[in-house]
């Protein structure tokens, strides 16, 4: 049995996000999603999130877990028989929370791996590690709040950048079955975005250069929300050529 909702608190959510050479991007989806442009650039980037009082919908806040969690994503489109889709491609997540391995995937979806998280807020600055369990990946971010996009993103506005991120609100997850992926949906009671000025940002992924050759991925921009009331909701599961296209 899987619970269809569940919903709690985003105390943080941060946005890490590179532009990608569109073809280099695309060696890593299966069919039958492709990457979803923004001018030139395919988007992608690590979701970093922490949530409270985590429960299914119908149990009272009090008996809500919290986690630190860390969602690697490649903003995409697909088409089926209902028409073109906009959402994320998540190849893995890791969490701080034991409940979160164990009933992802079970009883909600969303396989995740065991992670280790320091995370130190002052004031409106924030410093970050995140390092897995199994060594494989590991995100570090300092920085603080501003009023304004950077002015090196490909995003020309906060609103343009706030627009295409609200719209990837499906995402799909690599299970360990290679040809089915986890879906599920985020809504909250509002959208809002600020965003962070960086200084200093690291992803093992993203410098992978097996991944991507020297200049394929590039760091663009930081987004925050802040306490956010929201849900999950279970997403028909997709299946997919475990070949890339």
């Amino acid at each position: 049995m899987r619970f269809s909702d569940i919903k709690g608190l985003i105390r943080r959510r941060l946005l890490l996000n590179y532009r990608v050479d569109p073809a280099i991007i695309q060696k890593q989806l299966p069919a039958p999603f492709r990457p979803k442009l923004h001018g030139d650039y395919s988007i992608a980037g690590v979701c970093l999130i922490r949530l409270e009082q985590m429960r299914p919908r119908i149990a009272p806040s009090i008996l809500g877990v919290s986690s630190e969690n860390a969602a690697h994503r490649i903003a995409v489109t697909w088409e089926d028989d209902a028409g073109l889709h906009d959402g994320v491609y998540i190849p893995r997540r890791d969490t701080s929370a034991w409940v979160n391995r164990i009933a992802g995937g079970r009883l909600f979806p969303g396989e995740h791996h065991a992670a280790t998280f320091q995370v130190i807020e002052q004031d409106n600055h924030i410093d970050f590690r995140m390092q897995s369990q199994d060594q494989l990946v590991r995100v570090e971010l300092s920085g603080k709040l501003t009023d304004e996009i950077s002015t090196d993103s490909c995003f020309r506005s906060l609103h343009n950048a706030s627009k295409f991120f609200e719209t990837g609100s499906v995402g799909y997850s690599v299970t360990t079955d290679k040809q089915r992926l986890d879906g599920i949906r985020l809504t909250t009671d509002e959208w809002k975005v600020e965003p962070l000025s960086v200084e200093r940002v690291y992803s093992s992924y993203f410098s992978d250069s097996n991944l991507f050759p020297p200049g394929s991925a590039v760091f663009d921009c930081a987004l925050i929300m802040r306490n956010v009331r929201h849900a999950w909701h279970s997403e028909s599961e997709i299946h997919v050529n475990s070949e890339v296209i």
